[in-house]
């Protein structure tokens, strides 16, 4: 159990290319988990197997997929029979490995819940899916596995979050200073607790003992005020760390191509924002907090150690013993830590699923359905902090135990030591307090490590994030080519999701000509909107070239393009915010001419200025609820707005009663001219006036040419017509 290597998925679509990391370092070579993902062909629904064979092929590995019983004759195919370790199907929605088998147990590490050793018939229930056969993936290393240099580790250090602290250095020498006189003035009070039994109580001396408890108030009065302040300059340091964490990390997201987010869960990626935070705590409370504990605990061992050697051994021993049983829990609590994560990301997916979703969860009463499955989801998550309870209170006791016998062990040798006249009963008293001293930053450096081991799995989650390529990645001092206007040229473009589905599009040549309108339509699932998704540089195309004034797609700056493009998709996003800001956010500051011109076009004038507050209207989650129709008709306005010289309309007014489309087709039609409009369209009568009409099937171009001309040719536009208008033959 102990020797095969374990670790844990960072997403819930992860379990694939974690199995696939764990095998590859048991035969000896560490892939970053991101790397492995990016050559498992991860789609939102997750990873398949094929996915997982392409990817441990591309490694080096030999891989075959079997259909297999569990156990059968020496010389028949079934799982203890295969070369460990393998992947396997669980529960038909998982995999997991399989390093260890015999008749009776089988060794198992899920990268969502650890490595277990499980009963043979618990095993069979989760993998058997044909009778009595289950789905395994063999793997073992070629030759060539040996030879492949592994990509460089993706793991961020703690380097890249202390460089965060850099800008407020002068605050943590302020920090420091602080914590050095507050320690300073801590490590007096056991020598005038001395001087008050030993000196004021012996000889008698009322005054001596008033004199030193009014040194001890001003000196708790001193150290109090340190302590406000430390705890203002934290706050400040701790804020704006926080904001800067979390600002870099947005900007990161945004620079990373939009293909990368359909293969990511909301819920994952907020989690991360909290990962964010635990690296902020670790910066300031735990790391400023563990130089004051090293301070206090190497000062007041020395002060113990003038008092009695004894004593000061048995706290070493006692303190080296109390750091080896947390030790001992550290790799539990970070498979726990994973899990958790994990299950939170479920859940915060599941309830902006539900809040999102339930108009049609009530049109559809399935209210109880999707509370069961949140509830499901919930009762994973409670497994889950029931395992760090029981792991913490097994540290908890354990540490107790440890520091109650110490303390127990030294009052006996102290108070044996005051009998024998070995110490004074001052020197007793001091000393308990200084044992008191010292187990307050003892408990604190062992936070620190807790605190550190969370800091550092949260770099490990974010460095998946930061390693990402970005979409406008380029060698420094090389500039991205900007975009000119003219025409757009498709040569012979195909293009697929990912390498083991079949091509979405096949050898599209067609050319977009400026200034023109260019109307795209075919059948559902032809490829319509993956084209216009391509046009705007959402994927790379996997063969051929788009190319804009002659300027090749992939090679111009992104942003730039699409400065130039105004769009409107199917799911186009309405923010919770007023009506003149969701319409103006392409520009910073509503421009009010642009704004009315936007409104006028989209035919939604009468609508806005009907409200009290007009285009100051809150909408979204925030505000006013709007219809499918006005929500199309403000994104239409948006696209006005921002009058762009290329237009891609993406189903734009499928949502629209027909005098409403009609009325913003005419309209849209004077917004044109002048401009490159593309055009995907379901209702033919919207398109009938295009430039040109561009008809896919499958994925394929077969035809191309005016309404007129492809009516009189009778083919596949003249079929989606017909369908349509019910034209005569």
């Amino acid at each position: 159990m102990g020797k095969f290597p374990f670790y844990s998925q960072m997403d819930s679509m992860d379990c694939g290319p974690a199995c696939l990391q764990m095998i590859l370092k048991h035969h000896g070579r560490y892939y970053p988990l991101p790397w492995l993902r990016s050559i498992s062909y991860l789609s939102r629904e997750g990873v398949s197997l094929k996915g997982i064979s392409k990817a441990a092929e591309k490694v080096g590995l030999r891989s075959m997929a079997v259909k297999i019983p569990f156990a059968g004759k020496s010389d028949t195919p079934c799982l203890l029979n295969a070369p460990f370790p393998l992947v396997v199907h669980w529960n038909q929605n998982h995999f997991i490995v399989v390093h260890k088998a015999n008749k009776k147990y089988v060794w198992i590490a899920d990268p969502a819940a650890g490595k277990h050793k499980l009963p043979k018939a618990d095993f069979l229930r989760g993998w058997q899916s044909d009778g009595d056969r289950g789905i395994a993936l063999l793997l073992e290393p070629t030759p060539s596995f040996y030879e492949n240099e592994a990509p460089p580790s993706d793991k961020l250090s703690f380097r890249f979050a202390l460089n965060y602290l850099r800008p407020y250095k002068k605050l943590c020498w302020q920090l420091g200073i602080g914590l050095g006189l507050s320690s300073l003035i801590s490590l007096l009070f056991p020598f005038l607790t001395q001087s008050i039994v030993d000196t004021g109580i012996v000889n008698q001396d009322i005054g001596f003992i008033y004199l030193i408890l009014i040194g001890q108030l001003v000196l708790f009065a001193t150290q109090t005020a340190v302590r406000f302040i430390q705890s203002w300059i934290l706050l400040h340091v701790g804020t704006r760390l926080n904001v800067s964490l979390i600002s870099d990390f947005l900007v990161k997201l945004m620079k990373l191509p939009l293909g990368y987010f359909d293969t990511k869960m909301t819920g994952d990626l907020l989690q991360r924002i909290g990962d964010h935070r635990r690296i902020e705590a670790f910066l300031t409370q735990s790391t400023l907090g563990v130089i004051l504990s090293t301070f206090n605990l190497i000062a007041f061992s020395v002060v113990l150690l003038y008092y009695s050697t004894t004593i000061f051994l048995i706290f070493l021993v006692a303190a080296i013993a109390y750091f080896a049983w947390i030790a001992f829990f550290l790799k539990r609590r970070k498979e726990i830590d994973y899990r958790a994560f994990q299950q939170h990301s479920r859940t915060q997916d599941s309830l902006i699923e539900i809040i999102q979703g339930m108009p049609e969860i009530k049109l559809q009463g399935s209210q109880l359905k999707r509370r069961w499955r949140w509830a499901e989801i919930q009762a994973k998550l409670f497994r889950v902090q029931m395992s760090s309870l029981r792991l913490g209170q097994w540290q908890e006791a354990g540490g107790s135990f440890i520091n109650q016998s110490k303390d127990i062990l030294i009052t006996v040798i102290a108070a044996t030591g005051v009998i024998k006249g070995e110490l004074t009963l001052g020197m007793m008293l001091a000393i308990q307090y200084i044992i008191g001293q010292l187990n307050g930053p003892l408990a604190q450096m062992i936070n620190f490590i807790r605190s550190g081991q969370d800091a550092k799995i949260s770099l490990e989650r974010l460095g998946e994030i930061h390693a990402q390529a970005e979409e406008d990645n380029q060698e420094i001092g090389v500039s991205k080519v900007q975009p000119r206007v003219g025409d757009i040229v498709l040569d012979n473009v195909s293009f697929r999701y990912n390498a083991i589905e079949d091509d979405v599009l096949k050898n599209v040549n067609l050319t977009i000509r400026k200034g023109k309108v260019t109307a795209i339509v075919g059948t559902s699932g032809s490829g319509k909107t993956t084209l216009l998704k391509l046009l705007l540089g959402f994927y790379p195309v996997t063969e051929g070239t788009v190319q804009v004034s002659g300027a090749d797609l992939q090679q111009l700056d992104q942003g730039a393009w699409r400065e130039h493009c105004g769009v409107v998709m199917q799911d186009g996003f309405i923010f919770s915010d007023t009506i003149a800001n969701n319409i103006s956010e392409s520009s910073d500051w509503p421009d009010a001419e642009r704004l009315d011109h936007a409104l006028n076009v989209a035919n939604i004038e009468g609508y806005v200025r009907a409200l009290p507050l007009g285009v100051n209207t809150m909408i979204g989650a925030r505000g006013n609820g709007t219809s499918q129709g006005q929500k199309q008709r403000l994104l239409i306005a948006r696209a006005v707005y921002k009058n762009p010289d290329y237009l891609f309309l993406d189903e734009a007014t499928n949502s629209l009663d027909a005098n409403n489309e009609r009325e913003i087709i005419n309209k849209l039609d004077e917004f044109y001219t002048g401009k490159t409009v593309v055009v995907v369209a379901h209702r033919l009568s919207t398109v009938s006036h295009a430039d040109q009409i561009v008809v896919l099937e499958k994925g394929e171009l077969i035809e191309i040419g005016t309404h007129k001309e492809l009516v009189a040719r009778k083919g596949a536009y003249y079929t989606l017509v017909k369908n349509q208008l019910e034209l005569g033959s």
